[in-house]
């Protein structure tokens, strides 16, 4: 057997797809079976510097939606197959969808991340992703395409039961669809001291000051005000900082940490790279993951595997992910979010969630997870 994993068009730089479909190619290969990645190709869309809007989401689209497919179906055509020999070709991420049917039936098959945009474009406020005319017209393409594969891997039960029920029926007897939750794509551990301190220095973080992390976007399901709202209910019972990584803090988020008196004690560290996002884990005193909606959530277990207590909404996945080593609280409650801080300040139960962490963590290793996605092609 040898996979095909089809990734994600360059220019749309999505990170974390790109992390998710290597890492799935290696874990593979130490598995002992061959693997290798195809990516859309750049043609229309070449130099292109966004493609989110405008034209050069237009012309990406010809490279993706028309130019991609014929030439899957002319790789497919020309790839020859023995009796001992048989390739599995494989989606990486669910917005690809449509590729499927330039795909063999009977040897493909796609990994759902979340279902978050299409339930957004039906018109699912829980999904906190609004759709925009054209964005309807896609994702239920995608969802079109979605259902038609006998082989489906979701990353978390919530993922797989949310897909179900759009389905809107028992799924067929020939159907494959699996729960595999994400691995790691890529390596975390705890930083000694000396190194992370150094780190976290050259992003503005004061040494021996402590910090409260969020890791993500700006966008409203991840709830960054949550930490303000936090904070603010502590009061004098904690004086740490807010260090908020990845997109820039927002002008709507600076408003609200003025308002409440909070914004000399706001750091924003715009697009970490990976080891100064492994130092910020190491030296937060908690990762406080507040989000309304995710797929799988891989943040908290990243500041798990990094020895660091977590504070997370208690909206699924997260109870699912963190499998009771996390301390949970309503997304809306900031008094809830800021007694679970005080909790885990307590040396003992700090202690005590470190060490669940580092459990819970080990659950994904990637070599392991690799053996069920191949299994559920082998059977």
């Amino acid at each position: 057997m040898r996979f095909i994993l089809i990734g994600n068009y360059p220019p749309d730089r999505q990170e974390s797809m790109k992390k998710y479909t290597l890492n799935l190619c290696e874990s593979i290969i130490q598995n002992g079976v061959e693997a290798e990645v195809w990516y859309p190709s750049v043609f229309f869309g070449a130099g292109s510097k966004n493609t989110t809007s405008g034209i050069a989401k237009w012309l990406g689209y010809i490279d993706k939606w028309i130019l991609f497919p014929l030439i899957l179906r002319m790789k497919v055509l020309f790839r020859r197959d023995s009796a001992n020999h048989r390739t599995i070709y494989h989606v990486c991420d669910h917005s690809n969808s449509p590729y499927l049917q330039s795909l063999p039936k009977d040897r493909s098959g796609i990994t759902c991340h979340d279902v978050l945009a299409i339930r957004g474009a039906l018109g699912y406020k829980d999904a906190y992703c609004p759709a925009t005319s054209t964005g309807k017209i896609l994702q239920k393409w995608i969802l079109k395409n979605l259902k038609k594969s006998k082989v489906l891997t979701a990353v978390s039960e919530l993922t797989m039961g949310q897909l179900k029920d759009l389905y809107g029926k028992a799924l067929p007897e020939d159907y494959k669809w699996k729960v595999i939750h994400n691995s790691f794509n890529a390596h975390f551990w705890p930083m000694e001291v000396s190194a992370r301190t150094e780190m976290i220095v050259a992003a503005g973080i004061p040494v021996n000051v402590p910090f409260v992390l969020h890791v993500g976007s700006s966008l409203p399901r991840k709830n960054r005000k949550m930490l303000l709202d936090m904070v603010d209910q502590l009061g004098q019972n904690w004086q740490g900082l807010i260090c908020f990584a990845g997109q820039p803090v927002n002008e709507e988020l600076k408003l609200k940490a003025e308002r409440l008196g909070l914004r000399d004690r706001v750091i924003s560290v715009v697009k970490p790279e990976h080891e100064m996002l492994v130092a910020l884990y190491s030296a937060c005193e908690v990762f406080v993951f507040p989000s309304y909606s995710e797929g799988f959530g891989w943040p908290l277990i990243e500041a798990q595997a990094c020895g660091t207590p977590v504070l997370a909404s208690d909206v699924d996945p997260m109870p699912e992910v963190s499998n009771g080593s996390a301390i949970h609280a309503d997304p809306d409650d900031a008094k809830a979010f800021a007694k679970g801080l005080q909790e885990i300040l307590i040396p003992a139960r700090r202690a005590e969630m470190v060490a669940a962490g580092f459990l819970n963590a080990a659950r994904f290793d990637s070599r392991v997870l690799a053996k069920d996605f191949i299994n559920l092609y082998m059977n």
